[in-house]
């Protein structure tokens, strides 16, 4: 394995939640996070239809493009009564003509599951690939289990937070400190793994 020796890395991606969580994870490091979208990268399509090929396109890609090593985090709601759904999608289940609309993808997955006996079993799934700019990568999975609930509740998380409660929880992820979510979530699960890996 791999150790990663710089202490400045770029996030490929733009989206400025999981920059935060991310960002904190590495800071005790002493390794510095810029996203993507700090230096104008464009963002690479998304082909693979698993969470591990489609990080490593986005790593790859920003890893080429700045010359830096690159991690990327490819991270989904699977929902067992949808069969997996919406999975490797799951921002698909958000876009609009005016950016994602993660409300509109939460009550789209609560539409479907009508009529389906609760407890709605689902996990978040994230996983992370470092890769370095001579094409070298490292991939790191990590899942958290839950379930989903309905209404929405709270307002501290992103994405499908709102409706995921962590089992052995009351909470939403949502609605819990983000310093929680960070200890137990699925971007925790893959970090932890990450840090033994590439930073131990």
């Amino acid at each position: 394995m791999r150790k990663l020796v710089e202490k400045k890395i770029v996030l490929a991606s733009h989206n400025t939640g999981k920059l935060r969580e991310i960002a904190a994870l590495l800071e005790p490091y002493g390794i510095k996070v810029i996203s993507a979208g700090d230096l104008g990268l464009d963002e690479p399509e998304e082909t693979e239809d698993t969470f591990a090929g489609n990080a490593r396109i986005k790593a790859h890609f920003a890893a080429k493009a700045s010359g830096m090593p690159a991690l990327s985090d490819d991270s989904g709601l699977q929902v067992d009564a949808l069969d997996g759904a919406p999975g490797v999608y799951t921002a698909d289940w958000a876009e609009t003509e005016n950016g994602r609309d993660f409300i509109m993808a939460m009550t789209k997955v609560n539409d479907k599951l009508s009529g389906v006996p609760a407890p709605h079993t689902a996990r978040f799934c994230c996983t992370l690939c470092l890769a370095w700019p001579d094409g070298h990568d490292e991939v790191f999975e990590g899942k958290v289990e839950g379930s989903l609930t309905w209404p929405m509740r709270g307002d501290r998380g992103f994405g499908f937070d709102p409706v995921f409660i962590a089992n052995g929880m009351s909470e939403t992820f949502a609605e819990i400190d983000p310093a929680e979510k960070n200890r137990i979530g699925h971007r925790a699960d893959a970090f932890t793994k990450l840090v033994a890996g590439a930073l131990g």
